[in-house]
């Protein structure tokens, strides 16, 4: 691996491994506010988590780098005041780690590319468990919205023509 490569692929696993704090962060928020049947299915995620990041942290160290930390606290993308509520954000924060992996996977080689795409998978079959259905290209989902955000905005900002 060239030195260009491995910088690369110490970026991206520092960002899986920011990616992973906020959900283990996040799924803290879900536990607290999820309804009795579904706690067990967001202690198995907030795990499951937790150990991804942990691998991270090794991952990061082989390379020669200094694992980023996790911060105090995140900004949640909405509010939380309920089960429901913890349900969308359960799937929304496996939908961003989803985009992380995706960017590791372009990264890695070897068995760093087995451990993202394992890792994309699991949160890819999360994200459907939350949501109840799928999307065609699990990580990328959170790209296209911002994509089309912006294509409307630019839409919406332009001169409407004059016949």
């Amino acid at each position: 691996m060239s030195d260009k490569e491995e910088k690369r692929a110490l970026t991206a696993l520092q960002a899986a491994l920011a990616a992973e704090h906020a959900a283990v962060y996040g799924y803290g928020v879900v536990g607290g506010r999820i309804r009795e049947g579904r706690r067990t299915e967001a202690r198995s995620a907030y795990d499951a988590h937790r150990a991804r990041r942990d691998v991270l942290v090794r991952e990061v160290r082989d390379l020669g780098g200094k694992p980023v930390a996790a911060a105090a606290g995140y900004a949640l993308p909405f509010p939380v005041p309920d089960s429901e509520a913890a349900v969308r954000l359960a799937a929304e924060l496996e939908d961003r780690v989803a985009g992380v992996y995706s960017d590791l996977v372009r990264a890695a080689v070897g068995e760093r590319r087995t451990l993202a795409t394992e890792a994309l998978r699991e949160a890819a079959v999360r994200a459907v468990r939350w949501r109840g259905e799928s999307v065609a290209f699990p990580g990328l989902a959170e790209r296209a919205a911002t994509a089309t955000a912006s294509a409307s905005a630019t839409t919406t900002a332009a001169p409407a023509p004059t016949a």
